[in-house]
């Protein structure tokens, strides 16, 4: 299971509207179940679809501070695998039977790529409201250990007291969003390197 955070003016409500206009068509079927601070969209195939196998994934999207959490389960992809054994198999009795099974081995290959797809539908809802894996105005304010003062981020001393600001600097992670604490070199959400 995957996970990214998005900071900035985005809802669940606005991923799961765009996911569902997005993969609502063609051999892909979505729904949406939850409420306002928590969205779940079901992507599958659609049932008797023309071309491929069946594959479905499900995108869990939650409220977050000033943002949102999205998490994208595991693709059920047994029907898409069986599908393309199939197309091996009979292409090893017959070669020339791969030309009546063009559009089901398109069909698996773009079942395939779905994860893919979907993050870069997320991606995009994102940018247009201008949400990103930065942190929002709000979360970038930093506290000063000594007097508790708020100061904007990137201000070596407090504007309070003038106490050295460089330990408390907030920062994300540039993979997922994740916010990262003091200390940490490795994204405890996408186990990248800071």
């Amino acid at each position: 299971m995957s996970q990214r955070f998005f900071h900035g003016n985005l809802t669940p409500v606005d991923v799961a509207q765009y996911l569902l206009a997005e993969f609502n068509q063609n051999n892909l079927r979505a729904q949406t179940l939850g409420s306002s601070d928590r969205m779940i969209v079901q992507i599958g195939t659609r049932p008797g679809a023309a071309s491929g196998g069946q594959t479905a994934l499900t995108v869990s999207i939650e409220k977050h501070k000033d943002g949102v959490m999205v998490q994208m389960g595991q693709q059920a992809w047994m029907g898409t695998a069986a599908s393309l054994g199939w197309s091996a198999l009979t292409a090893l009795r017959n070669p020339l039977s791969l030309l009546g099974r063009i559009d089901d081995i398109a069909q698996d290959l773009e079942n395939l790529q779905l994860s893919d797809k979907i993050w870069s539908a997320v991606d995009r809802v994102a940018q247009a409201t201008g949400a990103s894996y930065q942190l929002s105005e709000r979360l970038s304010r930093v506290t000063c250990e000594y007097c508790g003062a708020a100061t904007p981020p990137g201000e070596p001393t407090c504007m309070a007291c003038g106490a050295p600001l460089g330990k408390v600097q907030p920062k994300t992670c540039g993979s997922c969003g994740f916010v990262i604490l003091r200390g940490e070199t490795t994204c405890p959400n996408c186990g990248k390197s800071i």
